[in-house]
């Protein structure tokens, strides 16, 4: 018998090379009067995204605001009362998935008077109402799967910090336009970091204690696309074929964790990430094998999770007809060589110190992972990254 489950909504979805062209003409559906949120980094110099950008003014009054990291409730805040007097007809997000982020934000905060601070969870005391105005998110990084969330992460970096989610089943994107040439500008430093994190959320979901059969299909097929992909897109950034595997894989995963949670990586790129200034992919990705590695030692060997790991350690093996274990080693030994390759920094070059580790793995959620860890296994997990 099928497992019963339920899906979350998605948004309108248009993927494929060259479809960047297509925006201006989409907006017109939505209206003339367009705010455009963007990165500080080189998407905007770049030849694709100045072209772009003409393209959206060629037909349209468009506003602009910029999001220079991992945004956080003053930078939402500072935005909405830029803009409180216009009555946009939609927000488009063109950036990495901090900027989507963001542009998921605004979009839902325009025309309220409250601080987006006082709806964040686990922060604030009260709860969205689902309005926004409509929003578009053009990824140009493939990471976060923020396109076909239903959440934004709000962040706060320092001792009392936090990364929290703005959530509300109405703030799915109304529309995801994914190019896979727009990842082109991306360096090699951004590339490894953005596809670990889609690699760990696909993994994540797919083990996850609420995985269900239709998501681990999607999560499946999206983690074939980043075994095969995300090496040659490392190394070589104009090879649009691998680009776009990538991108195909970083959709599937927001699709996957949007329904089935995420696991212990991302438990701690919330508790790390809120108090020390480290991009989220770095985290989800030095900590990626040692989460696999562990959870996988703790698991019954005839577990279904540990059968999943099975499988995905298949994908990256050479031989066949080997047993369950021989394809669990293979993955997570692989997952740490693809680590040390792609050259992911320790979190000590943050900042991160064996003093402050305890406090770290006490707040750190272990959600939807096959494995319930201990504060100490927390503990034992980041001081093999330190």
């Amino acid at each position: 018998m099928v497992k019963s489950f339920s899906i979350s909504p998605t948004p309108s979805i248009i993927f494929g090379v060259g479809k960047r062209r297509e925006l201006h003409g989409l907006l017109q559906k939505f209206g003339k009067k367009v705010l455009i949120i963007t990165g500080s980094g080189s998407f905007s110099k770049s030849e694709a995204g100045r072209q772009l950008l003409d393209d959206i003014q060629s037909l349209n009054t468009c506003y602009f605001a910029s999001v220079p990291g991992e945004p956080t409730p003053e930078m939402v805040d500072e935005t909405v009362s830029k803009y409180k007097t216009v009555a946009f007809d939609v927000v488009v997000a063109i950036g990495g998935g901090s900027v989507l982020d963001a542009g998921k934000a605004v979009s839902a905060m325009l025309g309220k008077n409250n601080s987006v601070i006082e709806f964040l969870e686990g922060v604030g005391t009260k709860q969205p109402d689902g309005t926004k105005v409509p929003f578009i998110a053009v990824p140009t990084t493939s990471g976060t799967g923020s396109e076909a969330t239903k959440n934004a992460v709000i962040s706060r970096v320092g001792e009392n910090g936090f990364k929290k989610s703005l959530r509300h089943d109405n703030y799915i994107p109304n529309l995801a336009l994914i190019d896979p040439e727009l990842t082109i500008s991306c360096s090699k430093e951004v590339t490894a970091a953005s596809g670990l994190d889609t690699f760990t959320q696909l993994l994540e979901a797919y083990v996850s204690t609420k995985s269900s059969p239709f998501i681990d299909a999607l999560a499946f097929d999206g983690l074939e696309h980043v075994v095969k992909f995300l090496k040659p897109a490392w190394e070589d950034g104009n090879n649009t074929e691998a680009r776009s595997g990538v991108s195909y894989a970083a959709l599937l995963s927001g699709i996957a964790l949007a329904n089935a949670g995420l696991g212990t990586v991302h438990g701690f790129a919330s508790s790390v990430g809120g108090m020390f200034p480290i991009p989220h992919g770095v985290v989800c990705g030095t900590l990626m094998a040692e989460c696999a590695a562990f959870t996988i030692e703790k698991l019954e060997k005839s577990s279904e999770a540990y059968m999943k790991y099975a499988k995905v350690g298949r994908l990256v093996s050479s031989k066949a007809n080997e047993i369950d274990e021989y394809y669990c080693n293979a993955l997570t030994h692989y997952l740490h060589r693809l680590t040390e390759e792609m050259q992911i920094p320790a979190l000590s070059s943050f900042g991160v110190t064996r003093e402050i580790v305890p406090q770290l793995a006490a707040i750190t959620e272990n959600k939807n992972n096959p494995v319930t860890f201990s504060t100490e296994e927390l503990s034992y997990i980041l001081e093999k990254r330190l």
